[in-house]
């Protein structure tokens, strides 16, 4: 999204979750249970360049070139390995939710395995521990989010994008994000698909305010079990 381009202000009729009660409904289906991460549709990173996301279904895998919604939130989970090589599943040896202090209270800004090039030996400028980004990403027609994972590749195009909306004073929440993909090549000659962020349209004042409650609203559920990490199932997963 560059400086010059106007989104227009819209009255994004079509998301229903910001029309009705739906933290209600949620709680009286769940019975007041927290909301499990692992209940979510998770659309991961795609490998070897490939500029069209996976989008679970009920009919299975859609491919979709593009997302569009809104960002309720987003929350920067990374985790650490001491195996080079770690399968689906494994448990990490040291995570963190936030990409700042570790599940054992340590800061991740001074540790070794954040260090660039401190992967597999130095034999690339990556990262030992693996950071991302994830977004919880409301669609239209939609009363649930989607979880789309970025990688941390894309982690700071991301951020430029909010700080973006920050110049322009619009909240992620207050803006119709579309996120695409570009093929681009590393400097070994690899391919990887390069995360775009775009705001096509501003939400109105009266749906700004909504989004932000639902979103505060929603967390809150996610987070009610203090003994229920809700990341431990993305976290697990090896690259």
């Amino acid at each position: 999204m560059n400086n010059e381009t106007a989104v227009t202000v819209t009255e994004n009729t079509n998301y229903i979750a910001l029309k009705s009660d739906v933290i209600s409904i949620i709680n009286e289906n769940l019975k007041n249970q927290p909301l499990s991460h692992a209940l979510f549709d998770v659309v991961k990173s795609p490998s070897g360049g490939i500029t069209s996301f996976s989008v679970p279904g009920l009919s299975g895998e859609i491919m979709e070139k593009e997302l569009t919604g809104i960002i309720l939130n987003y929350t920067t989970p990374r985790a650490y390995w001491d195996s080079p090589e770690p399968v689906e599943g494994q448990l990490p040896d040291c995570y963190s939710l936030d990409s700042v202090v570790s599940h054992e209270g340590n800061p991740c800004n001074i540790c070794r395995h954040n260090d660039f090039g401190s992967k597999n030996g130095g034999e690339t400028n990556a990262k030992a521990c693996k950071e991302s980004v994830e977004l919880y990403l409301l669609r239209p027609d939609n009363i649930m989010p989607l979880i789309v994972r970025v990688p941390v590749s894309s982690k700071m195009l991301f951020f430029k994008y909010v700080t973006r909306l920050v110049s322009g004073l619009k909240p992620v929440s207050g803006v119709v994000t579309r996120i695409s993909l570009e093929k681009v090549t590393n400097k070994g000659g690899k391919p990887y698909a390069q995360y775009n962020f775009e705001a096509v349209n501003t939400l109105s004042s009266e749906e700004t305010a909504t989004a932000r409650v639902f979103g505060q609203k929603f967390m809150e559920i996610m987070n009610a079990d203090k003994h229920f990490d809700p990341f431990a199932d993305t976290l697990a997963e090896a690259v």
